[in-house]
C-alpha cells in the first residue's frame, strides 16, 4: 500500500499551530519604597496578602547620595507568578483597572505593564491604618513555545522572527484572553 500525497508524515499547522500560541510567561508584581525598614515590611505584607506568595526583596544596584541610597541596600519587594496564579492575578488587576489599559503600556515585544495606585482597590482588601496607602506595578511577559532557546545559558540562540511577538499580537491576546478594552 502506498501513501498518497498529504497522508502520513507531519501535519502542516500553519498560522494557528500550537507553536504560534501566545501564553503568559510570567507576571511580576513590584512595590518600590526606596528605603529599608518599616515601609519595606509594610510592602512585603501587602504583596503577601494580595498574592499568597512570600515576596523577595529587591536591592539597589547603584549609589545615589541625593536619595541616601547605597548599592546593595534593599529598596523594594517583588513577587513572580507563573501559569494559573499569574492569569488569576492579572484578571483581578484588570478588574481594578475597570478592564481598560492604554496602548502605550505595551512594548514592541508585546509585553505590558501598568500600575495600581492603591492596594485596597482589590476585591476583599480593606484599608489598614498601620499600612497606609501603597501602590504597586504589574509587569507581564508574553511568550510563545520555544522562547527558552533564547533564554537558556547553554547553546542559546537568537529567536527566529516568526516566534517573536509584536505589539499588535500582544494587544490582540489581551483583548481576547481578558476581555480588556485597549485605549489609544
Amino acid at each position: 500500500m502506498t501513501k498518497k500525497a498529504g497522508e502520513g508524515g507531519r501535519k502542516k499547522t500553519g498560522a494557528s499551530g500550537k507553536m504560534r500560541m501566545i501564553r503568559i510567561q510570567k507576571a511580576v508584581i513590584n512595590i518600590g519604597v526606596g528605603e529599608a525598614g518599616e515601609n519595606l515590611e509594610k510592602a512585603e505584607k501587602v504583596l503577601g496578602m494580595l498574592t499568597k506568595v512570600t515576596p523577595v526583596r529587591t536591592k539597589s544596584k547603584t549609589t545615589n547620595r541625593d536619595w541616601a541610597i547605597r548599592a546593595g541596600m534593599p529598596i523594594g519587594c517583588k513577587v513572580t507568578l507563573r501559569h494559573k496564579p499569574a492569569e488569576e492575578f492579572i484578571a483581578r488587576a484588570f478588574w481594578v483597572k475597570e478592564n481598560r489599559i492604554s496602548d502605550y503600556s505595551f512594548d514592541q515585544e508585546g509585553n505590558f505593564s501598568f500600575g495600581i495606585s492603591d492596594y485596597t482597590d482589590f476585591e476583599g482588601m480593606k484599608y489598614d491604618p498601620q499600612i497606609g496607602i501603597l501602590g504597586l506595578d504589574v509587569c507581564v511577559t508574553l511568550a510563545r513555545p520555544g522562547r527558552r532557546v533564547a533564554d537558556r545559558n547553554l547553546s542559546s540562540r537568537k529567536l527566529p522572527p516568526k516566534q517573536r511577538i509584536t505589539k499588535d499580537e500582544g494587544i490582540a491576546f489581551v483583548k481576547n484572553k481578558f476581555k480588556v478594552e485597549v485605549i489609544s
